[in-house]
């Protein structure tokens, strides 16, 4: 396996538009940032993935872009940026942007010029079709719910978009599409941008004739995802995006493949075959999801996070390479989620972050995870400003006549708003975060839980991360060592080893909120062990045959 810097590092995630406000206009922005950048220096960074802040109408939160190369005045002027990269590079970062290319808001240059004609020169940039007996051209449902077409009356066709009407698919079948994407990619680069986080990417070929899928029994639509989930053409255009572009530049690439296997990302991330360094899969963040999607709520069986995690660290060992997160802009915080954001917030927070740092892979932190942030509950729909959750809850409730606080409890639980409240940065008013009215309200925990409380509290969610962080830049074998599952029928404890050379390290999980008895394994056998970290005071000397683990325990030897 080859070492890289991008194998070595920790990534953090900042979604700006709730990072740090500096002109109290209640939006986060780019010298919010600039602000905030010896906390991330000082944590223990090594790349910022920094989402989306092109020009953007907003539609959905800047996945939607309007102008590739030009930032969205809310954040500040392409001047706050080119200030941003050299004071992270000032500070031996780097910075990783979004790369939004599956499609593009409603409001491009290219599409405005695609409505105006069938002739159009931009016509093909975009999948516009006849509509098929009076109705759709093929019955896809978008992701953001409803049909994947919108009818425009102009030309009297319909244009594909698998998210929102306001994000339109980009044509890859078209190559002079991909060639203005490759030379947008290039632009950035040589502005000193160090890699790309590609949204969606598995989803830019489409199977051709874009045919109907299986509609289920009462549905009106059908997903479609077999059609253009890692479609039949994806390889061949990630192997043209390496050639063109990635392979001119010493930087990190990660892609967002929703419905990937393990096979799909062997392929994507086979060294050899040059296409992404790493993806982000979904498994594990669909295991408390029921068989009608993320909103239908289904307790987690740790048996089941344990085969799908193990499931990918054996799978792409020597072969590819994980991205580890369980965090980001669309899921909702894990210390509510798989944790115990109550009377045990601080110890599952960090036994969860334990189970992540210690995995083979590059570890992912989205902000506010590092000082154990929470869901939020807020008590209207009106107070919820993310589009797939307002789609949602109007389709249930007002076309489906659903309770409306079974619908709330979902969105409590699974909602996207979760990750986007404002980062709590100390208790004065909205946390620190700006001076003016916040775009989201902050979460109403924010005099308890912020960064200021965390940084003066040794004890901190905040200083375990920063410990993980230095243990992982000390021990090749966290980074590169092989995974083994312990105890794999156990559904309290989570125990794995990982392996290099003659090192070993063995990490032990309590998963619930009671005390639990940890056996080691006969078949365990070393001379001497070493605790590297433990989220409990713990007896150095005590034996590691038997370990009654406390409510949320996390202890991680290496033994020699």
């Amino acid at each position: 396996m080859n070492k890289t810097w991008w194998k070595e590092s920790v990534v953090y995630q900042v979604y700006p538009r709730s990072f740090n406000d500096s002109n109290g206009d209640g939006i986060g922005d780019l010298q919010g940032m600039i602000e905030k950048l010896d906390y991330l220096k000082d944590l223990g960074i090594d790349v910022i993935w920094l989402s989306p802040v092109y020009q953007s109408p907003n539609d959905d939160n800047g996945y939607d872009i309007s102008d590739y190369k030009s930032i969205m005045d809310e954040f500040g002027t392409m001047s706050d940026w080119e200030q941003l990269i050299d004071e992270v590079h000032r500070r031996d970062m780097k910075l990783i942007m979004d790369l939004v290319v599956n499609h593009s808001s409603d409001e491009h240059r290219w599409f405005q010029e695609s409505k105006k004609s069938k002739d159009n020169p931009y016509r093909n940039y975009y999948y516009w079709r006849p509509g098929k007996d009076g109705k759709e051209p093929n019955n896809w449902e978008s992701i953001f719910s409803g049909s994947a077409w919108q009818y425009d009356e102009k030309t009297d066709e319909y244009y594909l978009h698998l998210f929102s009407k306001k994000q339109p698919d980009l044509n890859w079948e078209n190559e002079e599409v991909r060639k203005e994407i490759y030379k947008m990619m290039t632009f950035w680069l040589e502005k000193g941008v160090d890699g790309f986080r590609m949204d969606v990417i598995n989803l830019i070929s489409k199977t051709e004739g874009l045919p109907d899928a299986p509609l289920q029994e009462g549905k009106e639509y059908a997903s479609g995802g077999e059609f253009y989930m890692n479609g039949p053409r994806i390889h061949e255009f990630l192997q043209e995006m390496n050639r063109e572009v990635l392979s001119k530049y010493d930087i990190m690439t990660v892609g967002e493949t929703p419905g990937a296997t393990i096979d799909d990302a062997i392929l994507y991330t086979g060294e050899e075959r040059n296409e992404v360094n790493m993806v982000f899969q979904f498994e594990h963040m669909d295991l408390d999801s029921g068989p009608s999607g993320k909103w239908e709520l289904k307790p987690l069986l740790l048996t089941d996070l344990k085969k799908s995690l193990s499931k990918w660290q054996t799978g792409l060992d020597g072969k590819g390479w994980n991205s580890l997160y369980v965090n980001n802009h669309d899921q909702p915080r894990i210390v509510s989620r798989f944790g115990n954001d109550k009377e045990y917030r601080v110890e599952s927070a960090k036994m969860l972050a334990t189970m992540l740092h210690m995995m083979q892979g590059t570890p992912y932190i989205y902000q506010g995870e590092e000082i154990g942030m929470t869901n939020v509950r807020f008590d209207s729909i009106d107070q919820y400003k993310d589009i797939e959750t307002i789609n949602m809850y109007h389709e249930k409730v007002e076309q489906r006549n659903e309770d409306i606080q079974s619908v709330m409890n979902s969105i409590y639980v699974k909602g996207r708003d979760n990750a986007r409240t404002p980062i709590q940065w100390d208790d004065s008013k909205n946390a620190g975060f700006t001076t003016g009215d916040p775009w989201i309200q902050v979460n109403p925990n924010y005099k308890e839980i912020n960064v200021k409380q965390a940084i003066s509290d040794p004890n901190s969610v905040y200083h375990y991360y920063q410990k993980l962080i230095k243990l992982r830049k000390t021990h090749d074998i966290i980074v590169y060592g092989s995974y083994e599952l312990l105890l794999e029928d156990d559904e309290r404890i989570y125990a794995y080893t990982r392996s290099l050379e003659d090192k070993k390290l063995l990490v032990i999980l309590n998963f619930t909120d009671e005390e639990v008895l940890f056996e080691k394994p006969e078949e365990m056998i070393y001379d001497t062990k070493q605790l590297l970290i433990s989220n409990y005071m713990v007896d150095e000397g005590e034996s590691l045959a038997r370990i009654l683990l406390k409510p949320y325990e996390a202890r991680v030897y290496k033994l020699y």
